[in-house]
């Protein structure tokens, strides 16, 4: 279901752009500072209302005429892709999850909403939002509805949620990084044959990170920079397809690659919580906080390796 991941990621991308806008306005009052007095402002709440429900409503419209119409339909039925990309796709879906949460909690504060109901109903416009396109897929012959898929939904959602009600800020956060394979020129079609589409497609050079800051967890007299996190990432390498590797392609010999899983241990930089008075510098970096900047990494593998990787992304 290739297309119908770039398409959710598109909106993803959208969504980020109408984010920006909402966060520099509401001035101090951030993800990383604690509730101060609100007010609400019923023609913000309007405009983040209709702006959401014609994209909700709009991106589900045309993801149905654009993907799901061309395809056999069927009664309702579940579909088990766990053994798919080793998990990879998953990471995919509870990032995303986690960053529509994020998106919609940053519009609701903008309004004036608390803190707590921003939460709630910035969780919620993430869940109901995904769990329409698993709905989809379990009424399409082809697919089915992915118990796994809609796991790591909740789960990107839950982990935004509990921290913003627990600590009021993200001391964990969901991250993304990339770099070209050798594996996407066998195939593509399904990896990619270009930069975007490899960066979209091939899960063999994407990297999921967990970015934990230190300071957050330090008294608040700490000198400890506030923008230095340490990331834990996951990959995977070896896969030409999404369950096993075919022996041939077009008649053609396909190389033998072993299929195994990676482990990352590495620094970050929370773009977020870097100081500074510019409103565009903090669109900037809240736009491209979701990426995990370059650092040295260390990684374990299923093959049993230990890498250094002076320059990791």
């Amino acid at each position: 279901m290739i297309r119908k991941k770039l398409f959710v990621i598109g909106i993803f991308f959208i969504l980020t752009g109408f984010f920006a806008f909402p966060s520099q306005a509401s001035g101090p009052d951030t993800l990383i500072t604690l509730e101060k007095d609100t007010i609400l402002h019923p023609g913000r709440l309007t405009a983040v209302l209709s702006a959401e429900g014609a994209l909700y409503f709009g991106s589900l419209g045309g993801l149905y005429f654009a993907w799901y119409k061309n395809y056999p339909q069927s009664s309702f039925h579940l579909f088990n892709d766990n053994n798919e990309w080793m998990y990879m796709d998953k990471m995919g879906h509870a990032t995303t999850a986690y960053y529509i949460s994020m998106i919609g909690y940053n519009s609701y504060r903008w309004c004036g909403l608390s803190s707590n109901k921003a939460t709630v109903y910035g969780g919620l416009l993430s869940m109901a939002y995904l769990l329409n396109i698993e709905i989809l897929d379990g009424f399409s012959s082809q697919w089915g509805f992915s118990l796994g898929d809609f796991s790591a939904n909740t789960a990107g959602c839950l982990l935004f949620m509990g921290q913003q009600l627990g600590w009021k800020e993200q001391r964990f956060v969901l991250k993304y990084s990339f770099h070209q394979t050798k594996y996407a020129p066998y195939q593509p079609d399904l990896l990619g044959d270009n930069l975007i589409q490899n960066m979209l497609k091939d899960y063999n050079g994407y990297t999921a990170w967990l970015s934990g800051n230190i300071a957050s967890f330090l008294p608040k007299t700490t000198k400890f920079p506030k923008w230095i996190n340490v990331a834990f990432g996951y990959g995977a390498e070896g896969m030409f397809g999404a369950s096993y590797n075919p022996d041939s392609l077009n008649h053609q010999a396909l190389p033998h690659y072993d299929r195994y899983r990676q482990f990352y241990l590495s620094v970050d930089v929370d773009l977020t919580r870097i100081p500074t008075r510019s409103k565009g510098l903090k669109a900037l970096f809240t736009i491209f906080s979701f990426i995990k900047i370059p650092f040295p990494a260390i990684e374990y593998n299923t093959l049993g390796q230990f890498k250094f990787h002076p320059f990791y992304f």
